[in-house]
């Protein structure tokens, strides 16, 4: 059966680059995803919120789906956490858009995807499917104070995991988190992430350093665990560290994070031993990865670790923390090995042990590049996320009356239903202006239900 399938990713724009600060894995898994969706004969558009004047209203690449710049607040990048106060204009766009044509099922990316998604689906009887990607009380967890989150985002992942369809989790490490919020179990099902194993493959050009080479990929933020690997390199003699990712290379004097990894190499006694690269190009990435002997995914926690894939489709072994997804992902003693987070200590005696054995380090580069390929390609990632999309769109209703519940008034007649779902609070129909939604005043779609989901 073919399906009218509409992916919601209010932050992360497919067609965004790589490495930013607010590009990451999601652009990649969205994109990814649309396009072997596409590729089964599925017609896919994907809403995400316009963040540049030049962006055209509608794309349609060439990888088969269609991108919808939606307008809600101003055509600049605005960070995620401060998006709230414009979901009610990616509301009304999205009611109107599907209005005029209903698609048959909804995959939500983030919670704030989700929020507009099942206020706006559930009056067209459009089932919802959700995937976090990351979650708020894992955040909050790792980040304490330094988290910039709205304060409602605990409860209102909780509110839209139990109102919406299905949830699509990433790894075994989410289920967990998610039975723990509440959520039925039955409900959920793992579909991981996946890889480009034709684009990342063993074969290829590659750099040759002149010494053992550590690479490590990802946004500069301190939650990715850089600093961690600079206070491992410090024990591991003559081998160099390469971190991939941030703004441009001639950004990089400018960047917080950066000058404050700089400093610590420089602590650490050295800084002619690694080297930022600033952001590299997807085309460029594979050869990054081939050049290396191990690499390094760190972070303090991880929804699920797409640069480890892509070092293991590249036949090059991982050194992972054992924590979120990565320890679905690197098979321990395999096709990698698992380290504790945030201890440098044994980052470098796996480390060390790995370089001095070549034939380890390629034992265990056929076995990723194998995982990669039987268990997490694009295709077998769609196909498994199509079977959850069939399940809970065979037997929907036809929607309501196309006016009611959507001009002007997006979700009004949804708020007693969702208003219900979390703990018993509120059960206010949800309407009217919602640009004043965060901090005080409710009186919105999104405001209200942002508002009663408040601790």
């Amino acid at each position: 059966m073919t399906l009218k399938i509409a992916l919601v990713s209010e932050h992360a724009n497919p067609l965004a680059a790589h490495g930013g600060v607010e590009c990451g894995g999601q652009n990649v898994h969205v994109a990814e995803l649309a396009a072997a969706l596409a590729r089964r004969g599925h017609g896919v558009s994907v809403y995400t919120r316009r963040d540049h004047p030049r962006q055209p209203p509608r794309v349609d690449t060439d990888a088969g789906y269609r991108v919808v710049h939606v307008p809600a607040g101003p055509a600049m990048r605005v960070p995620r956490d401060e998006l709230v106060p414009h979901l009610d204009a990616f509301a009304r766009f999205l009611a109107e858009d599907w209005r005029a044509g209903r698609p048959d099922v909804v995959h939500a990316h983030f919670w704030m995807s989700g929020l507009v998604s099942e206020l706006v689906a559930r009056p067209l009887r459009v089932p919802v499917v959700q995937t976090f990607h990351a979650l708020g009380v894992v955040k909050r967890r790792h980040q304490g104070s330094a988290d910039t989150s709205p304060q409602q985002r605990v409860r209102m992942e909780r509110l839209i995991g139990r109102r919406v369809a299905a949830v699509v989790a990433t790894c075994s490490d989410e289920v967990f988190e998610l039975v723990r919020m509440g959520l039925a179990r039955p409900r959920i099902t793992v579909v991981p992430c996946g890889v480009d194993t034709d684009h990342f493959t063993p074969a290829g050009p590659a750099e040759r350093a002149a010494r053992p080479r550590v690479l490590t990929v990802g946004r500069l933020v301190p939650r990715k665990g850089f600093d961690c690997a600079i206070a491992a390199m410090a024990m591991v003699p003559d081998a160099e560290l390469v971190i991939v990712g941030g703004p441009p290379a001639g950004a990089l004097d400018w960047d917080e994070e950066a000058s404050r990894l700089r400093k610590l190499a420089s602590w650490h006694g050295i800084a002619d031993r690694v080297r930022m690269t600033g952001r590299v190009s997807r085309a460029r990435m594979p050869a990054m990865m081939r050049s290396a002997d191990a690499v390094v995914c760190v972070p303090w926690y991880e929804p699920f670790g797409i640069t480890a894939l892509e070092a293991m489709a590249c036949g090059t072994p991982v050194v992972a923390a054992a924590v979120g997804g990565l320890v679905d992902t690197v098979v321990d003693g395999v096709t990698g090995v698992l380290v504790p987070p945030q201890q440098p200590e044994a980052l470098a005696g796996a480390l060390r042990g790995l370089l001095s054995n070549p034939v380890r380090r390629q034992t265990y580069g056929v076995a990723g590049r194998d995982r990669a390929v039987s268990r997490y390609t694009w295709d077998r990632v769609a196909v498994d996320t199509l079977r959850v999309y069939q399940r809970v769109s065979g037997g929907h209703e036809e929607p309501v009356a196309a006016g009611h519940a959507v001009d002007g008034d997006v979700g009004c007649a949804v708020g007693h239903d969702v208003g219900r779902a979390v703990d018993g609070d509120v059960g206010c129909a949800v309407g009217h202006d919602v640009g004043r939604a965060v901090d005080g005043d409710v009186g919105s779609p999104v405001g209200r239900a942002v508002g009663w989901a408040r601790p």
